[in-house]
């Protein structure tokens, strides 16, 4: 199971990458290897506005349903519509092809309430 140093992560099992007052988020590999194969990618829509914790898309495989919820607040600034003719790119790349969307920060503290590599492999075991 691959978990990148470089990213913040939630307990909810989303991934977040911070480029200044940008963040480009998906759903771990822990969370693409438990759900399956994707079926379905329901994205938000840009320039929604989000809080912490809001569930803001939804992914769909052959076992389950689940909603993704925003790991900070602030405002979609791009979604992955790839993902919408091919979900499976979460499946096979969760950290680079398969990202969800990038949301423009509110309030940056919010990031130091994420996980860091170390404490997330200790949530999201390998197994």
């Amino acid at each position: 199971m691959s978990i990148p140093a470089d990213l913040k992560y939630t307990s909810s099992h989303e991934w977040v990458r911070v480029d200044g007052d940008t963040v480009t988020m998906g759903i771990s590999d822990f969370a693409q290897k438990q759900l399956g194969d994707l079926t379905f990618v329901e994205l938000p829509a840009v320039g929604d506005n989000v809080t912490k914790g809001q569930d803001i898309a939804v992914v769909e495989s052959v076992k389950a349903a689940s909603d993704i919820y925003a790991p900070i607040g602030g405002t979609i600034a791009e979604v992955n519509d790839e993902l919408e003719s091919a979900p499976e790119l979460i499946n096979n790349d969760a950290f680079e092809a398969g990202w969800i969307c990038k949301i423009t920060l509110s309030d940056a503290t919010e990031l130091d309430g994420l996980l860091d590599a170390g404490a997330y492999a200790e949530l999201a075991p390998e197994g």
